[in-house]
């Protein structure tokens, strides 16, 4: 099981990210200890969204086809609504989230974020949270559906919205020191 300081976390995003729902775990998680990579899919910077307009940009540090599951502890999903959904077409990002769940890996989404799990297909039977308005989504691909600031289902860990970042990231830390999980393919 590795500690918080020995974790490396990849968080993988595209331009219209939920601001805050990128940088506050990222400087949460770097706060505590670990490395935190941030992957584009063309490995350029990423502009955010802030709220109800372009917010600033964020720093990326490879591709999202060049990152390596066995290199990280956990992967992480932010929201914003342009983002996941740019993101669920790219096969390189959707099997990357299917490859950190294969390998038992915390998978983290958070608002519009688990769109990107259910385009690989992680969450059947997966007690999940997200942003009100995806939610359909998640119950016709399976997931049991709940509303609270965090749901965690064996390393999977969802939020709703940017109140519950501080939840989300705490039950990130949890789940990382907890080391592999155990599941079912969904």
């Amino acid at each position: 099981m590795p500690t918080i300081e020995q974790a490396k976390i990849l968080i993988i995003a595209t331009d219209g990210f939920e601001q805050s729902e990128l940088e506050v775990p990222r400087d949460k998680l770097r706060d505590h200890g670990a490395t935190v990579h941030v992957a584009s899919p063309d490995g350029k910077a990423i502009k955010g969204w802030d709220e109800t307009d372009w917010g600033r940009e964020a720093e990326v540090d490879l591709t999202i086809e060049s990152a390596n599951v066995a290199d990280y502890d956990a992967i992480v999903l932010p929201g914003g609504q342009i983002n996941p959904d740019v993101l669920r077409t790219k096969p390189e990002a959707v099997s990357l989230v299917r490859s950190f769940f294969d390998a038992g890996k915390v998978v983290a989404a958070i608002c519009h974020g688990p769109w990107l799990l259910v385009e690989a297909d992680v969450v059947r039977d997966r007690e999940v949270t997200s942003y009100p308005s995806i939610r359909t989504d998640l119950k016709n691909a399976g997931a049991r559906v709940v509303d609270k600031e965090v749901a965690c289902d064996k390393g999977i860990v969802t939020s709703r919205n940017p109140d519950d970042l501080d939840a989300f990231v705490k039950k990130i830390v949890e789940e990382i020191q907890e080391g592999r999980h155990e599941r079912k393919a969904a």
